[in-house]
């Protein structure tokens, strides 16, 4: 964050707040705080950054509370944009379900749905958080641990009563996303948040299907083989009925949304057009040349 920026949060926001924050947050915490408000200065004078893309509009209302990265506020712009039907998503890959896509839906917003991890501990503390901040109605949100993979994913959303239009599906799995995305027939989500992997770069590429594949038992082996490009994810996508609307700036998920919602909301992106890298792996390898050099003997399949 630059020097100016932290002056006009100063000059905005009252002293005894931030001296509040700086007391009580730890300097992620307050580094987080540092970019909502910096979302929330964006936002409130945006009539004076003019007539802006798409791309620079998404990154603009890019902020965390419980994602990852800024996948909150994209969530929230686009269903401001969109509107929301029945509250209802899906969640694949969430830890403890903490800091996820879509906790802040479900904590803040009263939205329904269900979470799903391999890791049955994680789920079991997942379940816990949300009875703590849900209270009665934890019930909202089913915490499912399963090990999901293309054949079993439609039963799994059967079984727990979901079929049909929902509003979001969010998937991040490290590993067979691009399969179990493509398998996916009994729920018709209005907008998809998939995780891409930056390093295969813009070829349009996917590790093969692998149902036994654990990310969590290879990745110290091969920590940048998981996943699909976001070429992969954005031509399936298409074949789906979706539209790639953008990325967020860690080069971590990208945003898909249904064509027939997002006509006259949201234009469709190239995948070269959306595209972030992801920024560690650019500090701690280099290139995007360089970290796929480090996985191009092992197994992909090109769409």
């Amino acid at each position: 964050m630059t020097d100016f920026i932290r002056t006009l949060i100063k000059r905005v926001f009252p002293k005894s707040l931030i001296n509040s924050a700086k007391q009580f947050m730890t300097m992620e915490r307050m580094d987080i705080f540092e970019k909502n408000s910096l979302t929330l200065l964006q936002e409130t004078y945006k009539e004076l950054a003019g007539n802006v893309g798409q791309k620079i509009a998404f990154s603009n209302h890019e902020f965390k509370v419980y994602s990852k990265h800024g996948g909150d506020g994209l969530i929230l712009y686009i269903f401001s944009k969109i509107g929301v039907t029945n509250y209802s998503f899906v969640e694949m890959g969430v830890e403890q379900g903490k800091e996820c896509n879509t906790a802040n839906l479900s904590l803040n917003f009263g939205w329904r749905g269900m979470i799903i991890d391999a890791n049955e501990e994680w789920m079991k503390i997942a379940r816990s958080f949300y009875q703590e901040k849900l209270g009665k109605n934890a019930s909202n949100v089913k915490a499912i641990a399963c090990f999901i993979t293309a054949e079993n994913i439609n039963k799994l959303l059967l079984d727990n009563g979901l079929h049909g239009e929902i509003d979001l599906l969010s998937i991040d799995i490290d590993g067979n996303d691009y399969w179990v995305w493509k398998a996916i027939d009994v729920v018709q989500p209005r907008v998809v948040v998939a995780e891409y992997n930056a390093a295969f770069g813009l070829e349009p590429r996917t590790m093969k299907y692998n149902p036994n594949f654990n990310y969590q038992k290879t990745y110290r082996e091969d920590p940048l083989y998981f996943g699909a490009s976001l070429s992969a994810l954005a031509k399936l996508a298409k074949e789906k009925g979706y539209i790639l609307a953008g990325c967020d700036l860690h080069g971590h998920d990208a945003f898909f949304i249904r064509k027939d919602v997002a006509e006259g909301k949201f234009n469709e992106l190239s995948p070269s057009e959306a595209f972030y890298p992801n920024p560690h792996n650019l500090k701690t390898i280099g290139s995007i040349e360089k970290q796929f050099e480090q996985i191009k003997h092992l197994d992909f399949e090109y769409i």
